[in-house]
């Protein structure tokens, strides 16, 4: 992950600017609509309306846009006229807990390394809001690809690259070949000694600054020697807003057992599957993480 610094002198917002212009229009001091919003009841403090003012800082919160509202009347403005210059929301909304999906140490500090490899810090200052995760079965029973489409959100600074990996927990293979399929281009890529992590680097079409999102696409498409797969998951630090995974088989290798497994810091579930005809299954989790979400199969006489 690339994160850029953000210090330096501020551009006036559109927001500041027609306050400022207002407020001057009328020839009113802070003081003066200090005084008149306490007197409705709106308590904004003398600072705050100055750093408004200024650009600084913008309202955010129920009271602070009903502060805005307030002081449209006072200054004799449209409804509307200066909330509709706020533009999207500076806040990243309630970020929760941060954990590593998986309770390993050892391949958390697999995962740590990998990411330093590749130049990015370890967390990344992102979230995934939204992932789409699909995986197709060959005939030979083995996995051809892993396409992968996100909706990313900074969670600190600016953003150009975002690290990833593919784990394949104790089980040495070689790396998947990594393809951006939209959003930007794999920039570097980097396989664990133990060849049980594979990460690569995904820059951007363009930075985007918290808390702006991004959505992006990638393949993993696996080699012919890759290990013979028995499931597929995906694993988050931060909450997400929705997870789904989706797997599609061969008609020619269709699995005789699934179950789902949800992994969190709360423990391991695990939940029978079943095709009932079939030859793609799905799970979705709405508001999930920190943890993982998996979807593993077998071809033998195991009952799920």
């Amino acid at each position: 992950m690339t994160i850029e610094s953000t210090s330096g002198a501020r551009a006036m917002t559109p927001f500041a600017s027609a306050l400022r212009e207002a407020i001057d229009a009328r020839s009113m001091t802070l003081a003066r609509l200090h005084q008149r919003l306490t007197d409705r009841g709106n308590a904004v403090s003398m600072a705050t309306l100055s750093y408004w003012r200024s650009g600084d800082r913008r309202p955010e919160g129920a009271q602070s846009l009903a502060a805005v509202a307030d002081i449209e009347d006072l200054l004799g403005l449209d409804p509307g006229a200066l909330t509709e210059r706020l533009g999207p929301t500076l806040r990243t909304g309630p970020l929760g807990p941060t954990a590593f999906p998986f309770d390993q140490l050892s391949l958390e500090q697999r995962v740590r390394d990998t990411f330093v490899a590749m130049g990015a810090t370890y967390p990344d200052p992102t979230r995934e809001l939204s992932i789409h995760a699909v995986s197709d079965v060959g005939a030979d029973r083995k996995i051809l690809r892993r396409t992968t489409r996100l909706v990313v959100q900074g969670t600190s600074g600016v953003i150009s690259e975002i690290p990833f990996v593919e784990i394949t927990e104790e089980t040495p293979a070689t790396s998947p070949v990594f393809v951006a399929l939209g959003g930007g281009r794999i920039a570097k890529t980097h396989t664990d000694p133990s060849r049980t992590v594979h990460g690569f680097l995904f820059a951007l079409d363009r930075p985007i600054t918290t808390p702006e999102s991004a959505i992006i696409e990638w393949a993993a498409e696996y080699p012919a020697d890759y290990p013979e797969g028995d499931g597929s998951g995906h694993g988050i630090s931060l909450q997400c807003r929705e997870l789904l995974l989706w797997a599609r088989f061969h008609p020619e290798a269709i699995p005789t057992w699934i179950e789902e497994v949800e992994e969190t810091p709360s423990g391991e579930v695990v939940t029978p599957r079943d095709l009932a005809g079939a030859v793609s299954i799905h799970a979705v989790r709405r508001s999930f993480g920190p943890g993982a979400l998996s979807l593993r199969w077998g071809w033998d006489d195991r009952s799920p």
